[in-house]
Formats: C-alpha cells, sequence, structure tokens
C-alpha cells in the first residue's frame, strides 16, 4: 500500500522539477530580450553571446513543451487555442532566421562563417524586431498559464479581487507609455524595414532605452492577454445561446 503514495511524491516532485526549468527558461529569454534590442548598447561580442543562449533557452522550451507537438492535431480548437497556435507558428520561424542570419553577420564567435552580409543584415534587422513583438504577444497568450504555474510552485494562494485589480491597473498603465514609446523608438519602422538603420542614442543613459523597450514588450503582453481573454468570453456567451 506504501509503494504507489511513494510513486506519487516522486510523480510530483518530477513534474514541479519540470515546471521550475519550464520556468527558468522563460524568465531568462524575458530577461534577455530587451537585452538583445540593445546590441550597439551592450557591445557585439555579448549580444552574440546572449544570442547563442537566448537560442538554447527557446530550444529548450520547446523541449519542454513537445506535448504541444504531439497534440497540434488534436484536440477541439478553442478561439484561444487557435490565437494561441497562430502566433506560436509564426514566431518559430523568426526565432530560427535570428541565429542564421547572425552567424552570417558574426564577427566575433562565428567570425568566418559569413555569407551575404547585406541579405543577413536585413533578415536580422526583420527577424529581431518580429521576434521581439511575437514573443512579448506570446507572453501575453501564455500569461495565466504561466501565473498558474508559478501558483503551483510557490505553493501560494490566489491573489484577491483588489490585489489583482490593482496590477491590471499597472499593467494598463506600463502598457499605455508602451504605445509612445512604441512610437518613440521607431520600432513599427524596423518591423517592416521602413527604416533599415537602427539609431542608438550613445548620450543617452541606458535605463530609458530598457525603460522604453520593457514598457513595449509589456503593451503587447497586455495586448495578448485581453485577446485571449476576449476570445474566451465570446465563446462562453456563443455557447450559451
Amino acid at each position: 500500500m506504501g509503494l504507489p503514495k511513494m510513486t506519487d511524491k516522486k510523480e510530483v516532485y518530477l513534474k514541479k522539477r519540470k515546471q521550475a526549468v519550464h520556468m527558468l527558461a522563460d524568465v531568462g529569454m524575458a530577461v534577455l530580450l530587451p537585452l538583445l534590442m540593445a546590441y550597439s548598447l551592450i557591445g557585439e561580442a555579448v549580444h552574440e553571446w546572449m544570442g547563442i543562449f537566448m537560442f538554447l533557452l527557446f530550444i529548450l522550451h520547446h523541449v519542454l513543451n513537445f506535448s504541444w507537438y504531439r497534440n497540434l492535431f488534436r484536440g477541439h480548437y478553442s478561439a484561444s487555442r487557435i490565437l494561441r497556435t497562430i502566433a506560436d507558428l509564426f514566431l518559430i520561424p523568426v526565432m530560427l532566421a535570428l541565429p542564421v542570419s547572425g552567424i552570417m553577420m558574426s564577427r566575433h564567435i562565428f567570425s568566418g562563417l559569413g555569407g551575404s552580409l547585406s541579405f543577413a543584415r536585413t533578415v536580422h534587422l526583420f527577424a529581431s524586431y518580429w521576434g521581439f513583438v511575437l514573443m512579448s504577444l506570446h507572453m501575453g497568450l501564455h500569461w495565466r498559464m504561466a501565473v498558474g504555474m508559478a501558483g503551483n510552485l510557490c505553493g501560494r494562494k490566489k491573489m484577491g479581487r483588489t490585489g489583482i485589480l490593482l496590477l491590471r491597473i499597472v499593467f494598463l498603465f506600463i502598457a499605455l507609455y508602451g504605445v509612445y514609446a512604441f512610437v518613440r523608438r521607431q520600432i513599427g519602422s524596423y518591423m517592416f524595414l521602413q527604416n533599415q538603420f537602427v539609431f542608438f542614442d550613445f548620450w543617452e543613459p541606458r535605463i530609458f532605452f530598457f525603460i522604453d523597450y520593457l514598457a513595449v514588450m509589456c503593451l503587447f503582453a497586455v495586448c495578448g492577454y485581453y485577446i485571449v481573454g476576449g476570445a474566451a468570453l465570446l465563446e462562453k456567451r456563443r455557447k450559451r445561446t
């Protein structure tokens, strides 16, 4: 009778350990994302090492989420699941284009393995800014899952309504500033290659750059969060009618 209990404990331990690794990988990518966007401010060599680490975390993320591939053609596709799947499928080729174009452009770690520098530079610029936006959107689309996983790991109870409301107000204010930062930093022009030369103000304190890019991350994460929430709400109403 004691063996099943031990097995259950082991399964719970392994599940929590996997969730912990998953959370660390996701947090690592979230931290690296704005740092990678500041490549000229942090130095090219540092940028290349961070890019390698980001790609390794991306691979780890997908290994830990292998069930997503296994279940891709299984089960019911709700509106929220369709949105998440579309965003994820767009993100994968973008994230694969980054290391390939980065290696072609490399002046430090992979110097000597380059190809067409002009083509690689255009691809890297395009993929960098689309990757930045899609990864931020991805965070929002999967935010409820991430919060649930964090709650399981920490063993904490859910926040009260007042706490949730205050948190939403804070994130909404940051997202509103993110709209301004998106325009100020000309991110849209880089996404659509209207401007192929990224401007960096080397006299500006680095903290202002990171504040702006974190706000833009928050903007798209909030958009993703409310898009999924809205889709789920509409689907519930449709089922009731």
